[in-house]
């Protein structure tokens, strides 16, 4: 059983707890140490995650295993070679929404009108 995560595939472990969990909502919980937890019911349930843009070949992996090192440099130069992913735009972005830098003046707050009525008072003695 898998679900996706932050463009990550989390895989569940297979048991009792996780069989009665298809098609249901479960919590998944991100710490700041970058742990992923998946809880049901508040029950932590086993998993592995799978995030397919860490999967890269690097130099020391072709240097470390000899059998495999034409094959693993053969990959990298595949990789090298394909299209970067795209850039994820925003909704907005892609609508052709392009910021002014101004913001609207909002409701003014109870101590503006205070200060307002203050002013016109002053003004009205003089």
């Amino acid at each position: 059983m898998t679900l996706k995560y932050n463009r990550k595939r989390i895989r569940l472990e297979v048991n009792d707890l996780t069989r009665g969990l298809v098609g249901k909502y479960v919590d998944t919980y991100e710490f700041p140490d970058g742990r992923i937890q998946v809880r049901a019911k508040g029950v932590p349930l086993p998993c592995s995650i799978f995030d397919p843009h860490q999967q890269r070949v690097t130099h020391a992996a072709i240097i470390e295993n000899k059998h495999l090192s034409a094959v693993l440099a053969y990959i990298k130069e595949e990789q090298e070679q394909a299209a970067p992913p795209p850039k994820v735009k925003p909704e907005s972005a892609r609508n052709g929404y392009k910021k002014t830098g101004r913001r609207p003046p909002g409701r003014p707050s109870k101590m503006e009108a205070y200060y307002e009525r203050r002013r016109a008072e002053r003004a009205a003695e003089s």
